[in-house]
């Protein structure tokens, strides 16, 4: 199974969204809440390439980008494969 980590904000629909369809997957994540900022926060600003919009979604340490773009890869038929590596 592969290591998926999201970055989410409290009260956010986005991150909601995206932790549904990942729900509805059956797999495991990690989440990391940086609605009050910290380091977590700058880790995501970092691996992300500046965004600073939540969620931001990554898949064996690839950006996947938000929940836009995973619900997205799903549709296309791409995100089954990235979970089951």
């Amino acid at each position: 199974m592969a290591k998926i980590e999201i970055y989410t904000k409290a009260f956010c629909p986005y991150c909601s969204r995206a932790l549904k369809l990942l729900g509805e997957k059956g797999v495991e994540y990690q989440e990391y809440d940086i609605t009050m900022g910290g380091p977590k926060r700058q880790e995501m600003l970092e691996r992300s390439n500046g965004r600073s919009t939540v969620p931001q979604v990554f898949i064996d340490d690839e950006h996947i980008g938000g929940s836009d773009d995973l619900a997205a890869l799903d549709r296309e038929g791409g995100l089954d494969p990235l979970i089951a590596a």
